[in-house]
């Protein structure tokens, strides 16, 4: 039905690859930074662990489905992990995937985002998929700004949550990049 998303996507300064179990550190770290409002949080008891995260990378539930994935994003020049971009069902679908991203906080602030962003969105419409949704904390300025970079808008659509905040939704249209 669409083809395949990349295993690998590279652009001017960055890598967005497969997962390797040696990620699983740096992708714990990034839980750590996480907002306590966050919906993935490491619990009291220090869950996942590592070895929880390496499993899950050797199992890769990071690929959903064929078609989908999210990659990490690595600096080509050193090599240093960074954060991961790519596709995935989440509150979405399949035909219409959500576009995903979360960087370490050491590396805001200098493009990167938008960077692995476009080129996610880029290698999206090379699959055949007309649109990609995003969905956002209210509070979370520096995704709205990456996304409007990218050209979403707005859908009008809100999913409530007192407790987290509220997830606004945009839409982006894949006909136009």
């Amino acid at each position: 039905m669409y083809d395949d998303f990349p295993a690998e996507l590279t652009t001017e300064r960055l890598c967005l690859r497969r997962w390797r179990p040696s990620d699983a550190e740096n992708y714990r770290a990034l839980w750590a930074e996480r907002d306590h409002r966050a919906l993935r949080q490491i619990d009291a008891d220090g869950n996942p662990t590592v070895e929880e995260i390496r499993g899950w990378l050797t199992d890769n539930p990071l690929a959903a489905a064929p078609g989908l994935g999210l990659l990490p994003i690595e600096l080509r020049a050193t090599g240093e992990f960074l954060g991961y971009c790519g596709l995935t069902v989440g509150q979405a679908t399949y035909d219409e995937p959500e576009i995903a991203y979360e960087l370490a906080h050491r590396t805001h602030g200098h493009g990167y985002a938008t960077e692995a962003a476009r080129a996610v969105l880029e290698a999206a419409a090379g699959t055949g998929r007309k649109r990609l949704w995003a969905t956002v904390r209210e509070w979370n300025a520096p995704s709205f700004r990456v996304l409007e970079k990218l050209g979403f808008k707005h859908s009008g659509r809100v999913t409530e949550d007192a407790e987290r905040g509220n997830s606004i939704w945009m839409t982006r249209r894949l006909d136009q990049v």
